[in-house]
């Protein structure tokens, strides 16, 4: 039968005709949720950021040293090792995309599950940094998956990812839960 729900087998064997779209998947599909539960919702999103490090050249020096004891983004509620993308919720790609290294990326970033984010970190991710008019550098991330927070420098310091962090922090903070779990985001992303 594989991985799907009774609603799912009961369709496929054509004995019911019920849809998937016809069910809520979840309380948020039902009810508008007031503001107190979003609020409490969204906060334990904001401070519980597990990170998966996409660290491609120098600027994941300066990823790593930030989560060392001198600037300890675990105070933010930052967990800076997952397990693996499926335990993350925020991508930080530190360095130079190569065209070559773009679809690797790309299969990181949908083996993750929702809601999830991404940090561009540095010149090099952002849009290609001293090596843009290169053949094979990717113009920036946002060209393969979308970005919700840029960090500029070349290398970036540590606290720059901190404000950072701080940014995407706050935007976690004002989301409205259906807009981010459907997909359709109306926010720009930001520059921190």
């Amino acid at each position: 039968m594989g991985c799907c729900t009774r609603i799912e087998r009961r369709c496929s064997s054509g004995r019911d005709n019920y849809s998937r779209e016809a069910f809520p998947v979840s309380i948020l599909d039902e009810v508008e949720m007031p503001q107190p539960v979003k609020f409490i919702l969204n906060w334990g999103r904001k401070y519980s950021l597990w990170v998966m490090n996409f660290g491609l050249a120098c600027c994941a020096i300066e990823l790593i040293a930030t989560s060392t004891s001198k600037h300890d983004f675990m105070r933010l509620g930052v967990i800076p090792i997952a397990h693996g993308p499926r335990q993350a919720d925020l991508m930080v790609v530190a360095g130079t995309l190569t065209d070559k290294m773009a679809p690797a990326l790309k299969r990181v970033y949908e083996q993750m599950p929702d809601p999830k984010y991404v940090i561009s970190f540095g010149s090099c991710s952002n849009c290609g940094g001293p090596y843009w008019d290169s053949y094979s550098v990717t113009k920036g991330v946002d060209q393969i998956v979308p970005v919700d927070v840029y960090v500029p420098g070349c290398p970036p310091r540590p606290e720059a990812l901190l404000h950072g962090i701080i940014r995407l922090q706050e935007k976690i903070q004002k989301e409205d839960i259906r807009e981010k779990w459907s997909g359709k985001l109306t926010q720009a992303p930001l520059t921190s």
